[in-house]
């Protein structure tokens, strides 16, 4: 049984009911009647905006003609604003030629944005060896996109007009003589050089060169080089270069009976270290495979290969055929400069040397790259043999052991001496080290 606010209830939902019913029959009626009317063709007068356009849901010749009306007028528009885009860009080359020149009336730096960094446009050989060059394949995810710039030393753009003058040649014909150039331009940070269109002249009468392993310590025939670059025009005069006054680099490095023979042959319990004692420290076989950082002609290179230990000699050519030299000899030379950086992956090489050429004549920001590099190229376990390093010393406990200390290495030998020949109150040092990449 329901109570009596329940039956007093009842009645109001009733009332609510039918009163909804009959809204919904009037929506109904009401929305016949509209679509009559609409479809009957009369007219709907609605207040537009005079500039919108008129749309006449009933009239499709209407309609169509208003749409290709504003068609037409987006059309103009959008040409409107193509005209003016190309006189806004139009005006901004002027405005930036006019800058650029009222920059160079008044010694300012050239901008270099539009043109790679170089300070002109490139044009000829230069500007096909400087790229880029679309792919044709398109994208790749190698290198993160759809063009390829040929390797170059970012410093050639420093030196626009003698890269230039480099790449001033004859596509297809002999190189100019032009090595000690090519090699100035190195030093100066143009490195790697663009590479170049043209065959390098061959030396006349060249012969295949001595079999190894005699070869490793033979004088090659005069005949198996270019003589143009180099003061000397034969291998005699190299080798009896040591004996003259001047001043050379490597100066009795092409003498192989001289001091090369016994170079790293005998251990004299300070600063010369033997190559036998250094592969003592580490278990037998795991030096396989180096580099020698500015191994003149090659000598060690071709004491650890009679060890069966494969050694890259980088060296550059300073008034004398170096790398030429280490190649007659059955070694692998390496044309690079100490500012480059070491053509190798991380932790692939068992042992990296280096005989005066790292020394304090290397600003000690670079330097201290260069041994982050030699560190990054050693495996762990590798081991840096840093031979004869010269510095003053002031510099000894000032700069060098805490630079060598930073990097990381740890030491398994370490030996400081005076250099003598030039006096005690020089007050010069050497430094000979072995510094092991740690394990872990």
């Amino acid at each position: 049984m329901g109570s009596d606010e329940d039956r007093l209830r009842k009645p109001n939902n009733q009332r609510t009911t039918m009163r909804a019913k009959l809204q919904i029959l009037l929506l109904v009626v009401s929305t016949n009647l509209i679509s009559i009317y609409l479809f009957s063709g009369a007219v709907l007068n609605i207040n537009w905006p005079e500039n919108a356009p008129r749309i006449h849901l009933w009239d499709s010749e209407r309609l169509l003609r208003e749409l290709n009306v504003t068609r037409f007028k987006l059309s103009d528009a959008q040409s409107s604003l193509s005209n003016l885009e190309t006189k806004c860009s139009t005006s901004s080359a002027l405005l930036e030629a006019l800058l650029t020149e009222l920059g160079r009336v008044h010694g300012d730096k050239p901008m270099y944005d539009d043109i790679n960094g170089w300070p002109d446009e490139l044009f000829g050989e230069l500007k096909l060896a400087a790229g880029p060059y679309k792919l044709p394949l398109g994208f790749t995810s190698n290198i993160g996109s759809d063009e390829l710039y040929p390797t170059m030393g970012f410093a050639c753009r420093n030196f626009q007009p003698e890269v230039i003058q480099y790449m001033t040649y004859e596509p297809g014909n002999e190189c100019p003589s032009d090595d000690l150039f090519a090699q100035r331009l190195m030093l100066k940070g143009c490195e790697p050089l663009p590479r170049r269109r043209c065959k390098p002249k061959s030396p006349t009468n060249y012969s295949e060169p001595d079999p190894f392993p005699s070869s490793l310590w033979k004088i090659p025939p005069d005949s198996s080089i270019i003589w143009d670059p180099y003061t000397c025009k034969n291998y005699t005069c190299l080798v009896n270069r040591g004996k003259t006054k001047g001043s050379y680099d490597c100066k009795d490095c092409f003498d192989l009976r001289g001091r090369e023979k016994v170079r790293w042959m005998i251990d004299n319990g300070n600063l010369d270290y033997s190559i036998d004692n250094v592969l003592r420290l580490k278990p037998p076989g795991t030096i396989r495979i180096g580099l020698d950082i500015g191994g003149g002609t090659g000598s060690f290179a071709a004491r650890m290969r009679e060890r069966n230990i494969t050694i890259v000699t980088s060296s550059m050519n300073f008034d004398g055929p170096f790398n030429n030299f280490i190649a007659s000899r059955g070694l692998v030379p390496l044309h690079i400069s100490i500012a480059h950086r070491l053509p190798f992956g991380d932790g692939v090489l068992d042992i990296v040397h280096s005989m005066h050429v790292l020394s304090n004549w290397i600003p000690d920001t670079m330097l201290e790259f260069a041994l982050y590099d030699i560190y990054r190229v050693l495996r762990p376990g590798g081991v840096f043999w840093l031979d004869h390093f010269f510095c003053l010393g002031g510099q000894l406990n000032g700069t060098y052991v805490p630079m060598f200390d930073k990097i990381g290495f740890k030491k398994l030998k370490w030996n400081a001496g005076r250099k003598l020949d030039r006096g005690l109150e020089k007050n010069e040092w050497y430094i000979s080290a072995l510094l092991e990449k740690p394990m872990n």
